[in-house]
């Protein structure tokens, strides 16, 4: 039990995306090293945790995956909420994967940090041959949009570790820088209460004193 306690910084990172391109088994390649053949739908939300050393630091990444199905939309708020990393997968042989990228943008940033650290990832990249979406293309739609980017491959284990540490590394520089505000998460909870809401009330309450 001591041990679990034993770090400097807890990241929630979630995982975003159409249903099918792989969040699940990037989730499972990261935290336990596993490929599941036989991935069936997200259903709902689970997280993985994995220890990682940054720095000198021992950092918590707590990451949080979904299904990319619209009927699951209800639950983004909570499960965007806290969040300081995000991973945007996209299948590299399925065009429209890549297409509703800019779609779940816009929900990330309407719920999440306006600093959040995104990288879009295009996973599959086992699949080159029958590839349709070019890597420029992508790489230029992350660079216009202030993300990161990284191509995987959670069958192959190509990059995994890699997207997940540069996506690690980038929030803590922010939250070493200030950055971020709910830098240091060490409790996330579906049912906290809403900071800003408290602080709205406060300054309701004052501004008149």
């Amino acid at each position: 039990m001591g041990s679990d306690e034993a770090y400097n910084f807890v990241f929630k990172v979630v995982l975003i995306g159409e249903s099918g391109v792989g969040k699940s088994n990037l989730l499972s390649r990261f935290t336990k090293n596993e490929f599941n053949h036989d991935s069936r739908t997200t259903i709902g939300v689970e997280f993985s945790t994995r220890t990682v050393q940054l720095n000198g630091l021992t950092i918590k990444a707590q990451i949080w995956d979904t299904a990319g199905l619209e009927r699951y939309r209800a639950i983004t708020s909570a499960y965007y909420r806290g969040a300081v990393g995000a991973l945007l997968v996209y299948d590299i042989s399925k065009h429209l994967t890549y297409e509703s990228a800019e779609r779940w943008l816009k929900e990330l940033y309407d719920h999440a940090d306006a600093h959040i650290v995104v990288m879009l990832v295009g996973n599959k990249s086992d699949l080159a041959e029958i590839r349709t979406v070019p890597t420029e293309d992508a790489k230029d739609f992350a660079e216009k949009n202030g993300l990161l980017y990284m191509e995987t491959s959670a069958l192959g284990s190509v990059n995994v570790e890699e997207a997940f540490n540069t996506v690690l590394a980038e929030i803590h520089k922010k939250v070493s820088s200030k950055e971020v505000t709910r830098g240091s998460i060490n409790a996330v909870t579906l049912s906290q209460p809403n900071a800003d809401d408290a602080q709205v009330e406060k300054k309701a309450c004052c501004k008149n004193m």
